[in-house]
């Protein structure tokens, strides 16, 4: 062979081989990530190809799947009472995707997880059509109900609700909302603009209970009452404080006040939280300063983002203040800030004796035989209180609700613990603030059933009406019923 022929013959054999390695790195190395890839419309059909599983409360399906009129994907997701539940499921769209529940367990809802393989492989033997499994949720139908038509009655806000001995989630509740079916379709643009954030400032698609950190008022003086009997700066409820009135901040000529003509000089921790004292909390948290305000906070859960598995925010306390910025967080003020989920995680951990469980509302995973694949057990997150220090924080907290800001949330036969909030926002307190409340539940055997919280955004309210004892607590009145009435 002559040298140009051989020359030709190499350069033909180095193009096959690099088509080969090509083809061999598009096959092999790159397959998963091709076959998964968004711009892959193939993903899409197939996604839809078949109708997906359920995701199940109360042993009852609050999704569904129809066939499609038209198009390439042959079903389109339904949703029975899709506003309510929408910050529990998210949505799934033809057109947009999907998000929160939808998305997490894609995979097991339309039967392309992993674990349903050898299942999707005898399916095809037989000639069976593949099926999505099931998520089957922690949440409780009657306390979501309550949730949702107490925040419509108000305008905006949200709800959290917890089982404090294992971590479930009760409840997950954000008004305004929107219906996930009204998007599910492929041609649904018209609706899916009107639910845009500049298109709607109402922005029913933020999942409040989760996503948004509001500023949580005195609710926070709770996690400050944990931090002041951790620390040992005081051994009991009615113990009195050394707290002057008037109270200069530390570093500054400005007086802390309080709300009213209320009996705040000097007062007992019991004393200061039934009647909300700012002068008592806002000189714990600078006589403990902000090291261990932090410390304390980040036990609560504070500066973390959770997931339920659906992600939340996480809640502000900073680890840059001086004394006067400590004191003012130490009432949530300055700039702390807290989901609604964050706070009934508060709530939840003086409830269950100092032991904070890891929020969850997956239950379990199933096949679509119903066979578990999952099944989620309760996880310790941290010990924000002793057992002895919780409990001295639930005497506290049920004086509140007995005789203090929060009798609105008494329950007959049941023990209530609770702390109310009215929370300033807007360039000096120009906007109106966010009405607040935490509480827990306790019955007979002294268990806890229930934790919950409430903010609420009542914008057509009068300013003077605004609080957290008016507004929240006979929501989270009606939830912690609910709950309590479902297990009975």
């Amino acid at each position: 062979m002559n040298k140009p022929l051989r020359r030709i013959a190499i350069f033909c054999a180095l193009l096959v081989l690099t088509l080969l390695l090509r083809d061999n790195w598009l096959q092999y190395v790159k397959a998963d990530e091709l076959r998964t890839d968004t711009n892959n419309r193939r993903v899409a059909i197939e996604q839809y190809a078949t109708p997906r599983g359920d995701i199940i409360v109360d042993g009852k399906s609050i999704t569904g799947s129809t066939k499609s009129s038209s198009g390439d994907f042959e079903y389109k997701r339904t949703y029975k009472d899709g506003a309510m539940w929408a910050p529990v499921t998210g949505f799934a769209s033809q057109a947009y995707g999907t998000n929160q529940i939808e998305n997490l367990e894609d995979g097991i809802l339309t039967g392309t997880d992993d674990r349903l393989f050898f299942r999707n492989t005898l399916d095809m033997i037989t000639g069976k059509p593949k099926e999505g499994g099931n998520v089957v949720t922690t949440l409780n139908t009657a306390a979501q109900k309550a949730a949702y038509e107490g925040l419509s009655k108000r305008g905006k806000g949200a709800v959290a609700a917890i089982d404090p001995s294992t971590g479930a989630i009760l409840a997950l509740a954000s008004y305004p909302s929107y219906d996930p079916s009204t998007i599910a379709g492929s041609n649904d643009g018209t609706a899916w603009n009107k639910l845009l954030k500049k298109n709607n400032p109402d922005d029913p698609m933020l999942n409040r209970a989760l996503r948004e950190t509001y500023p949580p008022g005195s609710t926070f003086k709770v996690v400050t009452a944990a931090a002041a009997l951790e620390d040992g700066l005081y051994t009991s409820a009615d113990q009195k404080t050394d707290s002057p009135l008037p109270w200069v901040m530390t570093g500054t000529t400005t007086e802390l006040k309080n709300e009213g003509s209320i009996p705040c000089k000097n007062a007992s921790l019991r004393v200061a939280l039934r009647y909300s004292c700012n002068t008592v909390f806002g000189k714990v948290g600078a006589d403990l300063g902000n090291e261990k305000m932090l410390a304390e906070a980040k036990k609560f859960g504070f500066t973390s983002e959770q997931f339920t598995p659906v992600r939340t925010n996480a809640s502000v306390f900073s680890d840059d203040m001086n004394p006067s910025q400590t004191a003012l967080s130490s009432i949530g003020q300055y700039n702390t800030a807290a989901t609604p989920l964050q706070m009934a995680m508060v709530a939840s951990a003086v409830a269950n004796d100092g032991k904070l469980m890891k929020p969850y509302m997956v239950d379990k995973l199933q096949a679509p035989n119903l066979d578990t694949l999952e099944q989620t057990d309760p996880q310790e997150l941290s010990r924000p209180l002793s057992s002895k220090n919780a409990q001295i924080l639930q005497s506290m907290m049920e004086t509140v609700v007995k005789e203090g800001t929060g009798t609105a949330a008494q329950i007959d036969g049941v023990t209530v613990g609770g702390k109310t909030g009215t929370a300033q926002h807007g360039v000096d307190n120009s906007e109106k603030p966010y009405a607040w409340f935490l509480s827990y539940a306790k019955l007979s055997d002294n268990s806890s059933p229930v934790a919950v919280a409430v903010v609420v955004e009542d914008d057509n309210a009068n300013r003077d009406d605004i609080s957290g004892g008016g507004l929240a607590a006979p929501i989270a009145k009606s939830v912690m019923e609910a709950v309590i009435n479902s297990k009975q």
